[in-house]
């Protein structure tokens, strides 16, 4: 009875058939909108598994636990053999084995050196294929030349031992004028 209180809002010729209608494109609509998507996101970001476990950090404990369960299987022994004999402690140092390979390595070390000292000894005994009092020379005669061929003199400048090369200088650079 509810389509005798209806009032449509367009006319219509039975209010019972548009009473029907509109209710079901009512229903319709609140079932668009129930079903509707966000065309926001927002989701919390995708966590990955391996950001949040660490596998270097689990190595490292796993390594620093099995080393204190080694240093503790170790300090057992040692307490155990103590238990079973008398208690006294024994301050020697036990000679450690000697190996056939550590003395094949040590003939090794000691053939590899004999042979550095005498190729060392070898480079000694040779003498240079170079002078370098000779490039020292050959320099000192590059620059004198191009002193006096240039315009304006290269190490002439304010400090006071400069000055004096500057002067010497210009000294050889008057006599090579001189001479030409």
């Amino acid at each position: 009875m509810a389509h005798l209180a209806y009032q449509p809002a367009q006319p219509c010729v039975s209010r019972l058939l548009q009473y029907k209608w509109d209710k079901s494109a009512y229903n319709m609509h609140r079932m668009k909108v129930s079903s509707a998507k966000a065309t926001i996101n927002s989701n919390p970001p995708k966590t990955y598994n391996h950001l949040l476990v660490k596998k270097k950090k689990q190595k490292l404990e796993e390594e620093r636990i099995g080393t204190i369960k080694r240093d503790n299987n170790i300090l057992l022994g040692k307490i155990s053999h103590i238990m079973r004999t008398t208690g006294s402690i024994d301050n020697r140092k036990d000679q450690a084995i000697k190996r056939p390979r550590s003395n094949r390595k040590q003939l090794e070390l000691l053939r590899i050196t004999v042979e550095n000292r005498r190729t060392e000894e070898r480079l000694r005994r040779c003498a240079p294929s170079y002078s370098v009092q000779r490039w020292r020379d050959d320099w000192r005669e590059t620059l004198r030349l191009t002193e006096a061929i240039s315009r304006y003199p290269q190490n002439c400048q304010k400090s006071q031992r400069n000055m004096e090369d500057c002067k010497k200088f210009q000294e050889q650079k008057e006599a090579v004028k001189d001479a030409v």
